[in-house]
């Protein structure tokens, strides 16, 4: 003996909660519009988009910088290497979006790089045009162990 009222068929009820969101939802919009119509406002505000970086991205201490060009993931060549990059790489374009190896086969670029435990490239920033303006920036461990890092202005100054 059933004690509550079947829905009408199998998945219903997903359908029913489905309509009246939507319908609350366009409902909002609606009422957003006339409000801002009677506010003045043009129009609803731009939905967010990604922003190109303009200024400068912050730098751990132990990124080096070099020339990149990608290949056939993970193999790439570094300051005329070859090299790999690690399992779980993360590599930042200049709009500091993720980029994906495989769309950047073939690419050259000047690069903000650290590695991991293994020595695999791990963290790969592609720089923007303010980024590389910000020289001397080291290019190898030594240089970095005998330089100095301002973390706040993310400048080196040889010692």
């Amino acid at each position: 003996m059933y004690r509550c009222a079947m829905p009408a068929g199998p998945g219903l009820h997903r359908v029913s909660r489905l309509r009246s969101t939507v319908k609350s939802l366009a409902a909002r919009i609606a009422l957003m519009t006339v409000a801002a119509a009677t506010l003045g406002v043009a129009a609803l505000p731009a939905p967010a988009q990604a922003q190109v970086a303009t200024g400068h991205r912050l730098f751990p201490s132990d990124a080096l910088r070099g020339e990149i060009v990608f290949g056939y993931a993970p193999d790439v060549t570094l300051n005329g290497k070859s090299d790999r990059l690690a399992p779980g790489v993360r590599i930042r374009d200049t709009a500091d979006m993720l980029a994906l190896p495989g769309t950047l086969i073939g690419q050259k670029a000047t690069v903000q790089y650290n590695r991991d435990i293994n020595g695999l490239l791990i963290n790969v920033w592609i720089l923007n045009k303010v980024e590389l303006a910000n020289k001397p920036w080291p290019r190898t461990t030594t240089e970095a162990s005998t330089w100095i890092f301002n973390r706040d202005t993310q400048t080196w100054t040889k010692s």
